[in-house]
């Protein structure tokens, strides 16, 4: 077939709602739409580990460690997983996971801009399990019918964890919520710190190009401002019911349009601090991932051996 041919099955398939798989034609746009959405997601679940693993050795008790330290290797085991599925669309372009990974010391890939940003107390670890990743399941469960398979089908594992790890951000809350005056403000201290950059997590409201094309490809169903006001719908009654007051005098919901009306985010300061890496924790976070990169190359290198070691034993 030509590539016109190629294009026009293509998008029949994508009609019909059957799923692209890695060894199926595509064209390069839908891979390099596809390689970038999934290549930051991976990246961002990996940098993601590093606000609340800060706070595994200082967790209140043993439960809540051990609690904490499961949800980390979670949200790695989440990354690696992701980069799996970026892997198969980055080898036609001549690129590996070694690549995708070291990609973020030099500012090839963004990540989200909530793991920029400091978590000073413990209950800014209870909030990022309980609203982060409330922010974050709302959007991976929408993209749970893309039209690419393997990252469909590891979307379902994910989502399933993700709800695991906002209950353990609820629980920690809660506890908090129903705790000692001191405990309750600094809870409210976390909340007035992230709130603003839980707007900014689901992107601008206007429609970019790229984000036009996913929709057209069907990788993608929903606007940043659906995601986000799915997220202000389902939130903003939970946040309120345990006593926290939202940091927005302009919040209120408009009958008329049937939306959340509030005060814009800084869209600059937090494009920025993602486009340069230069929010509260960036530098250090990314410097302790270069070093845990260069720390474990023998793991990596003893592996591939210990493969290839399989492959002439079995080959014999």
């Amino acid at each position: 077939m030509t590539e016109v041919e190629q294009m026009t099955r293509f998008m029949e398939r994508i009609e019909r709602g059957e799923k692209i798989e890695s060894t199926d034609w595509m064209p390069h746009e839908y891979r390099i739409l596809l390689l970038r959405l999934i290549h930051m997601h991976g990246i961002s679940e990996i940098m993601g580990a590093y606000p609340e693993k800060e706070w595994v050795p200082k967790a209140p008790t043993l439960r809540r460690k051990l609690s904490l330290m499961a949800k980390v290797q979670d949200e790695i085991g989440h990354g690696q997983l992701l980069l799996r599925v970026a892997e198969d669309l980055a080898k036609p372009l001549g690129r590996v996971r070694d690549d995708l990974i070291t990609d973020v010391f030099t500012g090839k890939i963004k990540f989200h801009n909530v793991f920029h940003m400091d978590a000073p107390t413990w209950a800014d670890a209870g909030l990022i399990g309980w609203l982060v990743d409330g922010a974050a399941i709302i959007t991976q469960t929408a993209l749970l019918d893309c039209s690419y398979g393997p990252y469909a089908r590891v979307l379902k594992r994910i989502c399933a964890e993700e709800s695991f790890h906002m209950q353990h951000g609820e629980s920690i809350i809660l506890s908090l919520a129903e705790g000692t005056d001191a405990q309750r403000e600094m809870l409210q201290d976390a909340l007035n710190r992230w709130w603003e950059s839980l707007l900014f997590f689901f992107g601008p409201e206007e429609v970019s190009e790229a984000a036009h094309k996913m929709t057209v490809y069907k990788i993608r169903s929903l606007s940043n401002e659906e995601l986000r006001q799915k997220f202000l719908s389902r939130y903003i009654p939970r946040i309120k019911s345990v006593g926290l007051t939202i940091p927005d005098d302009n919040l209120r919901y408009d009958d008329v349009t049937g939306k959340w009306k509030f005060t814009e985010p800084d869209w600059e300061k937090f494009s920025y601090m993602v486009r340069e890496n230069q929010g509260p924790k960036s530098q250090e976070r990314i410097a302790l991932r270069r070093h845990a990169h260069a720390d474990h190359t023998w793991v990596r290198q003893a592996l591939v051996g210990s493969k290839g070691m399989r492959t002439e034993s079995q080959a014999g």
